[in-house]
Formats: structure tokens, sequence, C-alpha cells
């Protein structure tokens, strides 16, 4: 035999294994049978049927028993429903002359494969390297509007509203409390781009709040074109606009709404010169407090005690006034109203972690106010000021009087939010349509205060939400100052007052009875803006229904 004959195969079993001499590391070694398998490569990817496993032949269309084949109990005749119904996606159609918030939030609201194409985009800039820029862009606006103290739902409204203006429709922005990422994706096969900013620092300035919002709707418009070089221009320049208003004003506001206060519960002109004293000094205090580097805990301990001081001080000098009312004016000067409004609109549209953060935030604020003023009522008592819980804070029978003081308390309000000279006016007579509302189901209503408060907040919310469709605007600075004449100023007091006075039980009756006012504000302020647009025209096509916001039901 030859030595050709000798390298040839000498069985069929063996032909089938090998076809010319192999000398790779991966061939099967002499004596091993290696099975048939017709031809195919051997399967080990982690989907295949194990050794020893039976199967139904029935159970799977494919030979191997990949995951991605027809489950065994399927029937075509009770297949569910598919992805795409019969009639076909229902078509949103944005009305052009609807403020970009309500066409933006209905977007936002509908799932990534349901949101119709954007418009054309006339932009210069190259998809691919304008993309970065353009998640840049979105976070720096979205940083403005949530450290100005918007909620999350408008927040990330807003960020919606960029990236799609820039032609970026598959991206999905996240708002937390402190926290702002954005993703977007070009296409089901292409990788995700994702990009975050933290907002480290919070400052309420409705003005710039408000330039920020006319920029985002420029943005939005369809029939304006900006590059990212202009928008990133104007941006700059609302950043390095200084307040309208400089301190000595706002310090002043300051003690104006301390003053309006204590005659809106019942104080004379005395009391009115007291608590405006004691809140410009508590301010002054807080501005060296915050120079310093102090946490606005601090801050607040320290702004409250100055009118509770100036009151207690009246009271051991037995002098005839009411310094209930002092103390009372002095808070109201401190209650975080615009931090807890946000707070529950969070809560109420399903953004759970952002709103437990702003209460948390509401709940230390308060406490540094409860600090600061039993401080200085425990040594009030002990000095023997007679301070009494039970005692009335003055005559409430005086509607012209409280109008016009509730009136001079949101004009402060809002010159201390840092608004537009030409919204001041608007939130004046909206907070002075909240005081009369409140107080004609009050007093000859003999309504309780916790209703009486949520309706006159609704009515706020309602008519600060039908401003801002007017204006085109943000609707906190319509509304935030507007629940000024509103704050559970008097309610704190005596809360405190008992728990100085060792009456624990009565100061926590008192206290849950401010925490109820300060929700039924909140509440009914989201309720007025949810109303208003109930019964106004939506985004949508003929029959179609409103988006809700995010809800989970519970289970």
């Amino acid at each position: 035999m030859t030595d050709a004959e000798d390298r040839k195969p000498r069985s069929d079993e063996a032909r089938t294994v090998y076809d010319s001499e192999v000398t790779s590391e991966f061939a099967i070694p002499q004596g091993l049978a290696a099975p048939r398998t017709g031809g195919e490569s051997e399967t080990t990817s982690e989907f295949a049927v194990p050794d020893g496993l039976e199967v139904h032949p029935a159970a799977f269309d494919e030979p191997e028993g990949s995951a991605f084949s027809t489950p065994k109990m399927y029937r075509a005749r009770q297949a569910p429903p598919a992805f795409t119904p019969p009639s076909g996606i229902p078509v949103v159609s944005l009305t052009k002359d609807l403020p970009w918030q309500d066409r933006m939030r209905t977007m936002l609201r509908l799932p990534v494969a349901e949101r119709p194409a954007p418009e054309a985009v006339h932009k210069t800039e190259d998809e691919g390297r304008a993309v970065p820029r353009v998640l840049d862009l979105t976070l720096r606006i979205g940083e403005l509007l949530l450290a100005g103290g918007e909620g999350a739902e408008d927040v990330e409204t807003a960020m919606f509203a960029v990236c799609r203006s820039y032609g970026l429709d598959r991206c999905e922005p996240n708002v937390t409390f402190t926290l702002l990422a954005i993703s977007y994706q070009p296409s089901l096969v292409d990788d995700p781009v994702t990009a975050s900013r933290t907002v480290r620092r919070r400052a309420t300035d409705y003005t710039r709040l408000a330039a920020v919002f006319h920029l985002v709707d420029d943005l939005s418009d369809p029939e304006i074109s900006i590059s990212l070089e202009e928008a990133y221009r104007r941006l700059a320049e609302i950043r390095r606009n200084r307040h309208p208003y400089p301190t000595w004003v706002l310090t002043l506001a300051s003690g104006l709404l301390a003053g309006a206060a204590s005659v809106l519960v019942g104080g004379d002109l005395i009391v009115f010169v007291a608590a405006m004293l004691g809140a410009m000094l508590g301010d002054r205090l807080a501005w060296l407090c915050a120079g310093r580097g102090l946490p606005e805990f601090y801050q607040f301990t320290v702004a409250a005690m100055p009118p509770a001081a100036i009151g207690v001080a009246l009271t051991v000098a037995h002098v005839d006034v009411k310094a209930s009312a002092v103390i009372t004016g002095g808070l109201f000067a401190l209650l975080p109203g615009r931090a807890l409004v946000a707070g529950v609109q969070d809560g109420l549209t399903g953004f759970y972690i952002t709103a437990a953060a702003r209460l948390l935030e509401v709940m230390y604020f308060f406490v540094g106010i409860v600090v600061g003023v039993l401080l200085i009522l425990y040594f009030g008592v002990k000095l023997g000021a007679e301070l009494n819980p039970d005692a009335a804070l003055g005559d409430t029978n005086r509607p012209l009087w409280q109008i016009g003081a509730s009136m001079l308390l949101a004009l402060t309000f809002a010159v201390l939010l840092q608004q537009e000279r030409s919204t001041v006016l608007w939130v004046t007579l909206n907070g002075g349509v909240a005081w009369t509302v409140y107080g004609a189901m009050h007093y000859p209503g003999d309504l309780s205060p916790v209703a009486s408060t949520a309706v006159a907040a609704g009515l706020v919310g309602l008519f600060g939400q039908l401003l801002s469709r007017y204006r085109f605007a943000s609707a906190l600075p319509f509304t935030t100052a507007a629940i000024g004449p509103l704050l559970p100023g008097s309610a704190t007091y005596f809360g405190l007052l008992s728990i100085a006075q060792n009456q624990i039980d009565e100061g926590l009756v008192s206290l849950a009875k401010a925490a109820s006012l300060a929700m039924a504000i909140a509440i009914g302020v989201n309720l007025g803006s949810e109303i208003s647009r109930l019964f106004l025209r939506i985004p949508g096509g003929a029959g179609a229904g409103r988006r809700a916001a995010k809800r989970t039901r519970g289970f």
C-alpha cells in the first residue's frame, strides 16, 4: 500500500469528519466520534434546549427551541391584541396657536412610539455633531427652570420642547429635585446619548424664569429659526441679567409684607410698625448669615427671632398692643408657601421623589422657624410675658382694611419673588380676590377655614392659569404671590405659643390646623390649574381624550 493510500480515510464515518488533513487545535481528535448535525454548526447558545430535556415537537416552531419562538400554550384564535390596533394609532394634531406648555405636555405623555414626527427643523448644524450641544443647552435651560421653583412636569416639558425644536424627537428627559438627565436615541440600532446636570443652587427670580419661558417659546415656534449659537447667546444674557430690585427694596418689601399681614389679622398702626421693623431686622440678619455661608435652616431660625422678640418686648413693657399680631405678621414673611405649592404639585402629577424632597425642604424651613420663635417665646414666658394662646387676634370685621392689606401683602410678596413689573398689578388683584372669597365664605358664610382656603386657592390657580395663557408665560408669577394672604400664620403662632407654655396637646392641634390650611392652599392651586385645562381647547384630534399625568393607580 502506498503512502497516499495510507492517508486516505478508511471508513465513511471518518470521511464525514475529515475531508483533508487538519492541523488546527479546534480539530476533533482521532478516535472521538463526531455527532451527525446535518451540516449545521453545533449550537452553544444559552437559549438552546439542555441535553436530557424532552420538548414536545408542537411547542416550538424553531428546531433549537429559541426564547423567541412561539410559547407552548399559544393559540392563534386566543391571541392577545396586537401592538398596533386594527384602526391604527390615533394621530395627535398639535394646534399651533396653543401655548407650547400644552403642546409639549401632550407629546411628553405619549409613548415614544406614538409621538408624531417633529416639524421641519430650520437649522444649519449637522445633526450628529450638534446632538451633544443640543442636550447641553436643554440641561442648562432645565436647570434655570428647576432652580427658579418650577414644577418637575413643566421642567420636563420645557426640556422636551427644546430637544424637539432641534429635531431630537426620540428623547426622554428626567427631572428630580437636584438632578437633571436626558437621553436621546437616534434609532433602535444606534447607541443612546445621555447627559446629566446637577442643580446645586436655587434662587427665586421670576423675571429670569419668564425670560427662560420666552426663550423656550421662541425655540418651539416652527416659524422662528434660532441657531444653537443664538440660543446660547440669549441664555447667557438671561444668566447675566441682574435682579430687577435691589437689596434695600427687598428688605423694605419684607417689612411691608409683615405689616400688611399684621393688619390682616386685626392689628392697628402700632402693630403695623412693630411688625415691619421686626421683619426688616430679621431679613438683614438672614442676609448676614447667608453671607457667612450658613445653611438656610439657620437663616430661617435667625430671621424668625426679631419679630417674636419685639412682640414679647411689647408685652413685657405692658404696651397696649396685640403682640400676637406682631409675631403673626413676622411669620407671614417666612412661611415657605412657594416650595409647599411646588412640592404638592409634583406629588399630584406623579413626581413622587421630587415631591418628597421639596416637602422635606419645607419641613426643615418650618422647623427652623419653630426653633427661632420657640426660643423667644420660652424666654418671654420666663420673664413674665402674659401671652394667651386662647385670645383672639383682634377685630376681623374690617373687610375694606383687610382687602387692602391682602393686596399690599400680595404686591410685596411679588417684589420678594423678583417678578416683572408688568405682572405685579395682576398678582395684586389676584391676591385681593383670594382674600375676598375667603372672607365671604368664612365670616358671613360661617364655613370652616380649611374649606374657605381651598376654594380661594382654587380661584387663585384658575385665574393664574388663565393669565399665564393670555401672556404665554409661566403660571407661577400669577399664583405664588397671590396665595400670601391665605398662609396659616396665626395658626402657626398659636401652636408654638401653646407648646412654649407646656400645653402640648393644644399646640399640636393648632399646628395640625396650620398644616391642613397649607395643604388646602397647595391642592386648591393645583386643582384650579387643572380645571382651567379641562375646559380649554387642548391639542388633539376630534374626540381625543386628554392625556393624564403619569399614575400607577396604587397597584
